[in-house]
C-alpha cells in the first residue's frame, strides 16, 4: 500500500477529524511529581511525539482518584487545581498538529502497595505478584457511584483544559476491566453475574462522561479483546460489549488485551511468542477481525505492529481504521513520518537483548520469576526512553542485555516516587 492510504483522514461519529490513520497508544509516563500534576517533562515528551506525524496521541493513565494509582508518577485529575499545567500539556501535545485524548483510568486492585495497601475492586480477589499489591476491598454501591462520578469529572476538566477528547481505560485489568471479567467480578448484585450486569459499570461511566462533555466531544474506550485467562473476558464478550458501546454512542474503540496476570499487551499471547516473526505481529488482529464484524464504529488496534506490511494488511484487508503504535515511538518518535513518506518498511528495535533466559521474551524459560523479570524489563526499557525524552534527550536505541537492571530500576523508582509522594505536604 502506498503511503497516501495511511494519510487519509478519519472522521469520528462526533464530527472531529483525525488527519491520518496513526494513533500513539497510551503508555504510562510516570513523570508527575509529588503533586500528581503534569510538568515540563510531559510537555517536552509530547511535543516530540507530536512532531512525529501521528494524528492522535493518548496520554498514559491519568488517575481519577488520588488515593489509587496505577503507579507513583501518574498524573491525577480530581479537580481544576492544576488546570494551567494541564493546558500547557495539551498545547504541547498539539503543537505538531496531532490531537490529544486524555486516558482516564482507575487501577482497581492493580494499585501498588506503596500507594495503597487496600485498593478497591469489584470483588476482594487479590493480585498475587511478589507481594507488590494489597488485598482489595470489594466496592460498595457508594464506592461504585463515586468512581463513576470521578470519571465524568476528570473528563469535564480535560475538556476545559483543551484536550481534544478522552479515552476510558477499560482494558489491561484495571478497574473497568475488572468489572467486565468474571475472574475479578464475582459480585451477586446488579453489578455482577451476567455480561450485561458486568458491563453496567463501563456503560454508566460512559453515560456520565458523555453527559459531562456533550455530544460533540470525542469519547473513546480502550477495550480488551480478551483476558487470555481461563474463565475470563472472552472475544465473544468483547464483541457484545462493543455493540452496546456503539449503540450508546462511543466515538472510537481501541482493542488490546490481557491483564497484569497475563500481560498479552506487552508481548502477545504465549502461543504467539512461539510463532514466526510475521505471526508475532499485531497481537490482537485476529480478535479485532471479529469485533470488526460486530460493529461499524471506528476501530483502532494496538500491540505488536512493527512492519508496514502488517499495518497495511490490518488497514486494507481487515478494515481496521487506525493503527495504534506504542513502544516503537519510544525509540523512534518520528517513525510515523517515515512511514507516511514511504521510506520505512519496519520500525522499532530488536527486543531480544532486553531478555534473560532462552527464546524470544523468555518464552522457553519456565521459571515464573524469569518471565516476570523479562516482562517488566521490556516495559521499563521504554519507560526509561520516555524519561530521557522528557529531559530533552533522544532515545538510546541500543537494547542492551540488562533485563535485571531495568527490573531493579522499576522497583527503585516506584518505591522512591511512592515514598516521596506519601510524605509530601498537600494543600
Amino acid at each position: 500500500m502506498t503511503a497516501h492510504r495511511f494519510s487519509e483522514p478519519l472522521d469520528l461519529p462526533c464530527g472531529i477529524r483525525l488527519k491520518n490513520r496513526f494513533a500513539r497508544s497510551a503508555m504510562t509516563e510516570a513523570l508527575a511529581g509529588a503533586n500528581d500534576a503534569p510538568n515540563d517533562g510531559h510537555q517536552k515528551l509530547y511535543t516530540e511525539w507530536s512532531k512525529g506525524g501521528v494524528a492522535l496521541q493518548m496520554t498514559g493513565n491519568v488517575m481519577v482518584d488520588r488515593r489509587y494509582l496505577e503507579r507513583p508518577g501518574n498524573v491525577v485529575v480530581e479537580d481544576d487545581t492544576n488546570l494551567d499545567a494541564l493546558r500547557a500539556w495539551a498545547e504541547a501535545a498539539k503543537s505538531g498538529g496531532s490531537k490529544i485524548f486524555m486516558q482516564i483510568s482507575h487501577p482497581g486492585r492493580q494499585c501498588p502497595i506503596v500507594v495503597n495497601t487496600r485498593p478497591l475492586s469489584p470483588s476482594a480477589e487479590k493480585l498475587r505478584i511478589l507481594g507488590l499489591f494489597g488485598k482489595p476491598k470489594a466496592m460498595t454501591s457508594d464506592d461504585i457511584q463515586d468512581a463513576i462520578r470521578r470519571y465524568a469529572m476528570t473528563a469535564e476538566i480535560a475538556q476545559k483544559a483543551g484536550f481534544d477528547g478522552v479515552q476510558i481505560h477499560a482494558a489491561h485489568g484495571y478497574l473497568v476491566s475488572q468489572f467486565l471479567s468474571p475472574i475479578t467480578n464475582q459480585r451477586t448484585d446488579d453489578w455482577g453475574g451476567s455480561l450485561e450486569n458486568r458491563a453496567k459499570f463501563l456503560r454508566q461511566v460512559y453515560a456520565a462522561t458523555r453527559l459531562a462533555v456533550g455530544k460533540d466531544f470525542p469519547v473513546a474506550v480502550k477495550l480488551n479483546s480478551a483476558d487470555f485467562q481461563k474463565g475470563g473476558f472472552t472475544i465473544e464478550d468483547s464483541c457484545q460489549v462493543a455493540q452496546w458501546l456503539e449503540q450508546d454512542g462511543i466515538d472510537l474503540i481501541e482493542l488490546s488485551g490481557g491483564t497484569y496476570e497475563q500481560m498479552s499487551f506487552v508481548n502477545g499471547t504465549e502461543e504467539q511468542q512461539r510463532e514466526s516473526t510475521v505471526k508475532r505481529e499485531a497481537y490482537f488482529l485476529e480478535y479485532a477481525r471479529e469485533v470488526r464484524k460486530a460493529v461499524s464504529v471506528p476501530l483502532a488496534v494496538t500491540g505488536g505492529f512493527r512492519s508496514v506490511a502488517a499495518m497495511e494488511q490490518a488497514h486494507i484487508e481487515d478494515g481496521i481504521d487506525m493503527i495504534g503504535l506504542a513502544r516503537p515511538l519510544c525509540v523512534q518518535p518520528h517513525a510515523v513520518n517515515t512511514i507516511l513518506e514511504g521510506t520505512a518498511e519496519r520500525i522499532g528495535i530488536n527486543e531480544d537483548g532486553l531478555m534473560i533466559g532462552q527464546g524470544r521474551f523468555g518464552a522457553n524459560a519456565q521459571n515464573w520469576l524469569i518471565k516476570l523479570i523479562n516482562t517488566v524489563s521490556q516495559v521499563e526499557y521504554y519507560a526509561w526512553q520516555m524519561n530521557r525524552m522528557s529531559r530533552g534527550l533522544m532515545p538510546q536505541t541500543d537494547a542492551r542485555n540488562n533485563a535485571i537492571g531495568y527490573f531493579v530500576w522499576y522497583l527503585n523508582r516506584t518505591t522512591m516516587l511512592g515514598l516521596r509522594r506519601k510524605f509530601a505536604r498537600r494543600p
